[in-house]
């Protein structure tokens, strides 16, 4: 008796769980955070705010078009904001200057055009040191170059292998590259007008270098290689003359800088002695002479210092 009532209970809970198992819900494949629709987050006001801002600064730009902030300077520095994004936050830098010098008892004008000033100046070196670094990049460039074609790539694929290994800012113009070439545009044209935008002579050689063998024929591979040891032998020279013209540039810097310092030791030290110079007649034409002076000068060293190879 005990034995059918252990019998009766172990297939009671066997159907159970049977049951159970034809029962269960099925689960998808897809997990269920991918099934539902994607929720939109709702904007803060600050966003809505902001967006609202740049549309305008938009239709105001199509209007009035401006030349500060252009979208080819915006390029170059590889910033991903338009023109209408860096006008709202160097009018939004501009009021908070403008409110901390009310506070502050300062220059108001000068606190207003504080950030554009330094917008600009900051593309300005953005734009530079991007130059530099692709110049630095070329040689590694082409080796990438050349080993895509030994590979047996075609040139725009080597190209865009070389987009995907090389570091940036080549790899955004490599990518440029492939990019306008995909939609329409002639290789030798958007070659020159990505070494005229990193102002490098030594990429136009190479474009020059793809357009003639594009024409005539031969191991592009090999070309480029003499190329490149043409470049490396252009860069060491460039290398071995700054180093050369060093001194002068420095010695140059302490020329320009000695007035300024020697004149604002005298203030510090005896604030009395050069008062006359800023109240007397005299002392305002011996200072607009040594601006005069002091521009000329400069103006002679930078000629001087600047060398071109």
């Amino acid at each position: 008796m005990a034995l059918l009532l252990l019998y009766g209970t172990a297939l009671c809970l066997a159907a159970l769980a049977f049951l159970m198992f034809a029962t269960r819900p099925r689960q998808s494949a897809v997990p269920l955070d991918r099934r539902r629709p994607p929720a939109e987050e709702s904007d803060s006001q600050l966003t809505t705010f902001a967006g609202s801002a740049v549309r305008a600064m938009e239709r105001f730009l199509k209007k009035h078009p401006q030349r500060l902030f252009r979208r080819e300077l915006l390029e170059m520095a590889g910033m991903r904001l338009s023109q209408a994004d860096v006008f709202v936050l160097c009018l939004a830098a501009s009021a908070v200057f403008f409110i901390l010098a009310i506070l502050l008892g300062a220059g108001v004008i000068a606190f207003i055009l504080s950030p554009w000033f330094a917008t600009h100046v900051g593309i300005i070196a953005e734009i530079k040191r991007r130059r530099s670094k692709f110049d630095a990049q070329l040689g590694d460039t082409l080796q990438l170059l050349t080993g895509g074609l030994r590979a047996g790539h075609s040139i725009l694929r080597a190209i865009d292998a070389a987009a995907i290994e090389a570091d940036s800012p080549t790899s955004d113009e490599m990518r440029r590259v492939v990019t306008e070439t995909s939609l329409g545009k002639d290789l030798l044209a958007s070659l020159l007008d990505t070494s005229k935008r990193m102002e490098s002579e030594d990429f136009a050689w190479v474009a020059q270098a793809i357009q003639i063998n594009r024409e005539v024929g031969g191991d592009l591979a090999e070309v480029l290689d003499q190329v490149a040891a043409t470049i490396r032998e252009r860069s060491e020279i460039k290398g071995q003359i700054r180093a050369l013209a060093a001194e002068g540039k420095f010695s140059a810097y302490i020329l320009v800088a000695l007035p300024f310092g020697i004149g604002a030791m005298l203030m510090l030290v005896s604030p009395g002695y050069v008062d006359p110079l800023f109240t007397e007649p005299l002392g305002w034409v011996m200072i607009g002479a040594s601006v005069v002076m002091m521009t000329i000068g400069c103006l002679w060293l930078r000629k001087l210092i600047d060398l071109k190879f």
